[in-house]
């Protein structure tokens, strides 16, 4: 069986609210908090960018675990906001991770599902028996043009998932993918910021993905909404996730402990990611998880999680070092409009 054997998160500590931008734009910020969902959002240090916050959540999951550096054979990192466009960030993160030098890096670009995708990746190479164990991460500083409608929620956090075979705190039960060329959002290659297809984002772009592997993975499981715990879908604002999880039957109490888009926006890679890991967090054993990924161009993962004794060791190490999500949101700085924009560097 494969799963998760550890798993950890890094949420910066600066945000900025909805209204400090609103006001800036002279928006009228009440309107953009109906229409997304969202009050304040995460925000990256001036010396954070996505192999930095890779490291922090990687680091994490490793000191609460088992494992030690060395035992990492596979390493990959998705994200939409690599620091360089030649060098990876896979091979960065495991310098300073210590794990030396017999282990596969590359690095992931799949929109916001590069870090499931990497998951799934090292799934099947550890079912393969080809790895003993493998680091997936999804790690973003999401940029943003100012003015731009993605300004409200693009996000910075990171979340790895230490995957392998043994010591497992969830048991990955089934995994599929729905994928098509549905380009609702895009960078070309040497352009600062992406470009947004406004409503087309919605249909036909993340509900015909989410739902559309969502159906799949219900019917390969022969499985229904009620049969699970909890749910996660990716939170590109705070109102998709929910639509989507009323969509299928899922009610607001399995949705609720994932929303983790509430509080920091939507970190991109990281997001679902982080939303399994605010439910883990918090799961008991032998409960079941379904969650689905989502990243433009377009592309969907589904996976059901089964968690097992193991989660509670790994969730006592958590809490005491101030892990857990929920106490990273509540340790914030809020920072102005110009602070914001010297820390993503734009001025």
């Amino acid at each position: 069986m494969v799963g998760i054997v550890s798993y950890g998160t890094y949420i910066p500590v600066y945000r900025i609210s909805i209204a400090e931008i609103a006001g800036v734009w002279k928006k009228e910020p009440a309107e953009i908090r109906h229409s997304l969902g969202l009050t304040q959002k995460s925000v990256p240090g001036i010396d954070e960018d996505a192999a930095t916050i890779a490291f922090e959540a990687a680091f994490r999951a490793l000191e609460c675990s088992q494992c030690k550096p060395q035992d990492i054979e596979v390493l990959f990192v998705g994200s939409e906001s690599h620091p360089y466009a030649v060098n990876p960030t896979a091979t960065i993160v495991g310098q300073f991770l210590g794990i030396g030098t017999a282990y596969m890096a590359a690095d992931v670009e799949f929109a916001c599902k590069a870090g499931t995708a990497a998951i799934q990746a090292i799934a099947g190479m550890v079912a393969a028996g080809h790895a003993q164990s493998g680091l997936a991460i999804g790690a973003d500083t999401a940029q943003s043009k100012p003015h731009g409608v993605l300004e409200y929620a693009s996000a910075a956090a990171g979340a790895a998932f230490i995957i392998g075979n043994d010591h497992l705190v969830a048991r990955l039960k089934a995994e599929t993918s729905f994928s098509s060329d549905t380009p609702d959002f895009w960078r070309r290659d040497g352009i600062r910021y992406p470009s947004h297809a406004g409503r087309f984002t919605g249909e036909p772009a993340y509900f015909t993905h989410v739902l559309g592997a969502a159906r799949r993975m219900l019917d390969m499981a022969d499985m229904k909404p009620g049969d699970f715990d909890y749910c996660v879908f990716h939170m590109p604002n705070g109102k998709f996730p929910r639509i989507v999880a009323k969509r299928l039957g899922f009610s607001e109490q399995q949705l609720a402990l994932s929303l983790v888009v509430d509080h920091i926006g939507n970190p991109y890679s990281a997001s679902s990611m982080l939303g399994l890991a605010a439910v883990l967090d918090h799961a008991k054993p032998n409960q079941r998880i379904f969650m689905v990924s989502y990243g433009s161009g377009a592309g969907s993962d589904a996976c059901i999680w089964e968690t097992t004794a193991e989660l509670q060791k790994v969730q006592n190490k958590r809490r005491t070092a101030q892990y857990f999500v929920r106490q990273q949101i509540e340790k914030n700085v809020n920072i102005d409009y110009v602070q914001y924009l010297k820390q993503t560097h734009q001025i």
